[in-house]
């Protein structure tokens, strides 16, 4: 019989995870019963041992077995603040981080999962979110997908310790994990330049693929094994960039744009989406022409072997091509 270790942190952490909803619903979240059980029931600081916080002089790392009883008490209590966490570095460089609760409640509300469905996830990370599925949907519907290996191990063991044991597959994000498919959903946890063509490809009809480009959230509704289209959620969100057969995301060349123009989000999100497949003097031209259009006026198309970021409508004047996945 396998033996349960008990949790010195679990009565104190409860009372934080009590909290942490609270803050989350009120930011107009949670409002399905059974994504509020989930993050009321499920223990993010298991899927946190150990993360890093920005200082003057660096990261700084909390972790639980910290001697010192004081910072032991900043790690718990930074376990559940709504914040994303710096959870591997480096060389100075972030590899893998906590995304913030109040956006993950808003990402696993818009796929709008219903019972019996399968889900794919790109990007275990610390394995969380997995978790919060695998509560929702139980652990046989729910898959995994990361690249790193030493993630993946930490995310299944921190997966195991919180009771679930869900498919954790070790590879290559952008080809998805085609041995477990169909899908119903795929949520995607790392910044991607489009959509990998693996992803509808093993979706059924009906299916929807939420993911993060540029600065924003796009919701795919999957049309065949070939189409997929759908808008920009509202909001702003910043992920880890994905990792993987040519998912470098360009950076954007800015010389020229006005800092206090170059430091709004909508247009660091248009010059984001469209990197440099639009001259920064049209992006801006056509930024201030549209008004500064929000996000949901974006969208983005999957059809027959190419796909393309477009503004109000995906056969109108304004399109992009975005990069081959």
């Amino acid at each position: 019989m396998e033996e349960v270790r008990r949790d010195p942190f679990a009565e104190e952490a409860a009372r934080a995870r009590r909290a942490l909803v609270r803050e989350i619903e009120a930011y107009g979240a949670l409002r399905d019963p059974a994504w509020r059980a989930a993050f009321a029931e499920v223990p993010r600081h298991l899927f946190v041992p150990s993360y890093y916080v920005a200082g003057p002089a660096g990261y700084e790392r909390l972790w639980s077995g910290d001697p010192d009883p004081a910072r032991r008490v900043r790690w718990l209590r930074g376990a559940y603040r709504d914040l994303a966490l710096a959870t591997r570095v480096r060389d100075g460089e972030l590899l893998s981080s906590a995304s913030q609760p109040s956006l993950m409640a808003r990402m696993l509300e818009a796929l709008d999962v219903r019972d019996g469905q399968d889900v794919l996830e790109i990007g275990a990370g610390t394995g969380y979110q997995a978790a919060l599925l695998a509560h929702r949907l139980g652990d046989p519907h729910v898959t995994t997908v990361e690249l790193d290996p030493e993630i993946a191990e930490s995310a299944r063991a921190h997966l195991a310790a919180a009771g679930h044991r869900p498919a954790v597959v070790t590879r290559d994000g952008t080809r998805g994990c085609p041995e477990r498919a169909p899908y119903d959903r795929i949520v995607a946890t790392c910044a991607m330049p489009a959509i990998p063509y693996a992803w509808p490809a093993q979706c059924r009809p009906g299916a929807r693929i939420l993911g993060p480009l540029s600065t924003g959230l796009v919701l795919l509704d999957v049309l065949g094994a070939d189409r997929a289209e759908g808008r920009f959620l509202a909001g702003s969100a910043y992920f880890v960039p994905l990792r993987g057969a040519g998912a470098r995301t360009p950076r954007p060349r800015t010389a020229g744009v006005p800092r206090r123009v170059y430091e709004d989000e909508g247009f660091r999100f248009l010059v984001g989406l469209v990197g440099d497949r639009l001259d920064l003097r049209e992006a801006l031209a056509l930024w201030q022409r549209e008004r500064r259009p929000e996000r949901e006026r974006f969208g983005v198309t999957v059809s027959g072997g190419r796909q393309w970021a477009w503004l109000d409508d995906p056969e109108g004047p304004y399109a992009w091509p975005l990069p081959d996945l």
